[in-house]
Order: structure tokens, then C-alpha cells, then sequence
């Protein structure tokens, strides 16, 4: 049965949300419970500040991280996974754990590759060379 378009757009919004480092990394982070702004931006290393805000509003606005502001001096937010948000950990475990354990297999195939083309770059230049 061939896919239905409605079906693929679902997948490709889908995946155009979740389907970045950062987002995967800030929903791994919010999963250990609610998190301040400042912790999760220590928690995902290499995270700029303007892409966790961003990270964070595109998940807010999908409905996968509710944001709470408290009236504090300084204010206080908080963010955390929405029930919506918590159904995404279990797929995103399996992605991680699919990772983790096929990620010698896929740097060996890189360096395989790697060589192949090396050396297929070696025989254009020998054919190519004038003499």
C-alpha cells in the first residue's frame, strides 16, 4: 500500500520538529522533570542560548514542553515535558540505544567508504595527469 500525502506531510512535520540534535537533546534533558532555562542550557553542552529559546518555543508550540513563569524577583520559569512530550521519550530512547549500539558498525562503513573513495580519486588522477 503506497503512502497516503496526508500521512507523509504528518512524518515530515513531525520529523522537521524532533528530528534536530537540539530538540532531542533538550526532551532528553527535560525528561529527568522540570528544568530552569539556565540548567538545561548547562545541561545540553554546545547549545547556543539563542537556540534553546528557540528549541524551547518550537516545543512549546507543538505542545511538548509547557512553560511556567513564577511572579519572583528575579522572575523564575520553568519548563517541562507536557504528557505529549513524555510519550516521545520511549521513541527517542530507541533511537539512542539504536545509536549507541550500531555506532561501530557505522564508523567503520564511514572509513570503508572513505578509502574507496580515496582511491578512486587516486585512479582519476592517474588517468587525468598529462605525461
Amino acid at each position: 500500500m503506497a503512502p497516503r500525502p496526508e500521512g507523509c506531510r504528518a512524518v515530515a512535520e513531525t520529523l522537521g520538529r524532533i528530528g534536530d540534535k537540539w530538540t532531542v537533546m533538550v526532551v532528553g534533558s527535560l525528561a529527568q522533570g522540570p528544568m530552569r532555562y539556565n540548567h538545561i542550557l548547562r545541561t545540553v553542552q554546545g547549545i547556543s542560548q539563542r537556540m534553546l529559546t528557540l528549541t524551547l518555543k518550537g516545543l512549546e508550540q507543538d505542545g511538548l514542553v509547557t512553560r511556567t513563569m513564577y511572579p519572583t524577583i528575579p522572575p523564575r520559569v520553568d519548563y517541562e515535558l507536557t504528557e505529549l512530550g513524555r510519550l516521545l521519550i520511549a521513541p527517542l530512547q530507541s533511537l539512542h540505544d539504536w545509536a549507541t549500539e550500531h555506532r561501530p558498525a557505522m564508523l567503520a562503513a564511514r572509513a570503508a567508504f572513505a578509502e574507496k573513495e580515496s582511491e578512486a580519486a587516486s585512479q582519476r588522477a592517474r588517468f587525468t595527469t598529462p605525461k
